[in-house]
């Protein structure tokens, strides 16, 4: 787990499951995926992302905001696929669902996460990327102290033609800061 001064990110729960389902198919939240997922494609989606956990040590953490939701989105890093631009590196990766948007949620557990990757796994860089037409998230990437080489703007190659397959790319370096994150370790000493 890490905690952040209003933030818990954390491992999955059944309890997880209902909210993150309702968070996805909500075309609001998910219009700069192009996609929205019923509850079993959730599931199934959380399923893949705790098995990642297992496997490599990391991964994306549901976010929890004490006092506030026991459940408001998830943060984390994830390996680039090989048929993406920075393949085998990992991508900071946030989605909040919309009652918790615009109150620097985003920006403070990516930040906790970024800080994990450098601070935990050694790391000397960080990617994101995202829709061009998503400026929440490059604001997000900005504010993160993230920086943007038009030069590696690219045609996602997952998305059909419209408007959401031009992506950009950001990148933060270690030298650029970690976080204030404090790091909460399960008893068998492995990142909870």
């Amino acid at each position: 787990m890490l905690t952040t001064g209003r933030l818990i990110l954390r491992p999955w729960n059944d309890a997880d499951r209902a909210p993150c389902a309702a968070m996805t198919a909500n075309p609001e939240v998910m219009r700069f995926f192009g996609i929205t997922r019923d509850r079993p494609q959730s599931d199934a989606w959380i399923d893949r992302t705790v098995a990642h956990f297992a496997r490599e040590g990391f991964g994306i953490w549901a976010v929890e905001a004490p006092g506030v939701a026991p459940f408001i989105g998830f943060v984390g890093l994830s390996r680039v696929p090989d048929w993406m631009p920075g393949a085998g590196g990992l991508e900071a990766v946030w989605t909040l669902d919309a009652p918790f948007w615009r109150r620097g949620y985003a920006t403070e557990a990516a930040r906790a996460a970024i800080g994990y990757g450098y601070d935990r796994l050694g790391l000397s860089e960080i990617l994101a990327f995202t829709a061009a037409a998503n400026m929440p998230s490059q604001a997000v990437m900005r504010a993160l102290g993230m920086t943007r080489d038009p030069t590696e703007d690219f045609d996602h190659p997952r998305v059909l033609e419209g408007t959401l397959r031009r992506h950009v790319l950001y990148r933060h370096h270690r030298s650029e800061g970690g976080s204030d994150a404090r790091y909460l370790l399960s008893p068998g000493g492995r990142p909870g």
